[in-house]
């Protein structure tokens, strides 16, 4: 199934065509078709830059282990045996086994890299060098190609060659020394926030790369340490210290810069989050829950200045809040033109009329599980919009087709997994 993605949508949900469609197909080709993308990673940060640009009409050809794919086929919940978080890391993508530590595997991914326009992977450095695939190698058989490498801790420096997943970034970064209750312990995200910001930096410096090479007529190597990203996002720390020799602290779902901002509790007991960070918006606050008078008062007038009076605005805000239910609560506020927001668990994001208006969530049909509800490409373009084609597929599942293009003969591909290349 073929599911685009416009701006804006024609109707309100997005969903699935009425054609069935076999992967590789596509009603309406997608800005990034005719790139021939190699997704040798695993688990999130490379594969999620992967299906990004799959989701935009690049060819993506995932290669797997023979014996040991993608760990996430398996991570968390699955349906009669089939993981679920694949459905949505794997989709867009064809799929083949290969063991790139074999004489005849590594000339089998020098063949496919020949065509290619981008490889992604995750290993530790020296990896790829050590079985013969390294940048030297890989350019050697295709000088335009655009290698991104996604580690914990990039190419160098003393920590390069350790294990590295988000969760370490989260860490390392300075995320978690600022998330959680100002006398609670650091917190992590209960997702992968860093693996996440990861992806979408690589796709960016995939297209960066590319651009260059349309200059340059050379591929380069990209270098991303998955510690970076989550670092530029957490703003201008670095430069605080820096300058004022300030470290930001917890403080919970405060913020240091403006108030009132939290969460509060409705009279029916769900939760919203209020943010003031302009200071007009702070002020309808402040009317709308019956305290004009702190307006005027002169610390009011600066987002630090309520910042430092948090206890008294989220006093006032939550008591107006906590005698109102939540439907009720977002209506006062949307007329008053201040800025709320439920506090939504996935069903609430199923059910939100927002996100049904611009297609956030659409159905895909698979060959496995049926029809499948997941979100949909990360943002619409009005002339060349992206589209979810096939949700991910199984392990291998084209791996005879894909070598089948390179000519490899049928009785060899028998042969070769029969081998345990393949």
């Amino acid at each position: 199934m073929n599911v685009s993605r416009n701006s804006p949508p024609t109707t309100a949900p997005a969903s699935a065509s009425d054609r069935d469609q076999a992967p590789g197909e596509g009603p309406r080709p997608g800005p990034l078709e005719g790139l021939r993308v190699l997704d040798l990673a695993t688990l999130f940060a490379g594969p999620l830059a992967a299906t990004l640009l799959g989701d935009f009409g690049a060819e993506v050809v995932k290669v797997e282990h023979p014996r040991r794919p993608d760990p996430s086929r398996g991570h968390g919940p699955d349906k009669d045996g089939v993981g679920l978080w694949w459905k949505l890391l794997g989709r867009n993508k064809r799929n083949v086994t290969l063991d790139l530590s074999t004489p005849e595997g590594r000339e089998l991914l020098l063949r496919l890299a020949a065509d290619a326009d981008v490889v992604i992977e995750n290993f530790r450095p020296g990896t790829l060098e050590r079985w013969g695939l390294g940048p030297d190698e890989l350019h050697a058989v295709n000088p335009r190609l655009v290698l991104a490498r996604v580690t914990g801790f990039g190419q160098f420096g003393p920590y390069a060659r350790r294990p590295g997943f988000g969760t370490l970034a989260e860490a390392m970064s300075g995320f978690a020394a600022i998330t959680g209750e100002p006398d609670g312990p650091p917190t992590l995200p209960p997702f992968g926030l860093a693996d996440s910001i990861a992806a979408l930096t690589t796709a960016y410096a995939v297209m960066t790369a590319l651009a260059g090479r349309a200059t340059t007529g050379q591929g380069q190597v990209v270098d991303m340490a998955i510690i970076e990203p989550l670092l530029t996002v957490l703003g201008p720390q670095p430069l605080w210290y820096d300058q004022l020799g300030y470290v930001q602290p917890r403080t919970g779902n405060r913020s240091t810069n403006n108030a009132p901002r939290n969460t509060y509790r409705t009279a029916d007991g769900h939760w919203v989050a209020v943010s003031t960070s302009a200071q007009s918006i702070a002020e309808r606050v402040m009317r709308l829950v019956g305290r004009p008078e702190l307006i005027e008062e002169e610390w009011f007038a600066t987002g630090s200045g309520r910042a430092a009076h948090a206890d008294e605005l989220d006093a006032a805000v939550g008591s107006w809040i906590g005698r109102h239910e939540r439907d009720a609560v977002v209506a006062a506020f949307e007329e008053a033109q201040a800025a709320i927001a439920p506090i939504h668990d996935v069903r609430d994001v199923l059910a939100d009329p927002q996100y049904r208006a611009l297609g956030t969530i659409t159905e895909v049909e698979d060959e496995e599980l049926g029809t499948v509800r997941m979100q949909n490409v990360l943002f619409r373009l009005s002339e060349t919009p992206g589209a979810i084609r096939w949700a991910g597929r199984p392990h291998g599942a084209d791996t005879d087709a894909v070598l089948g293009e390179l000519g490899v003969p049928a009785e060899e591909i028998a042969r070769l997994r029969a081998e345990g290349t393949l």
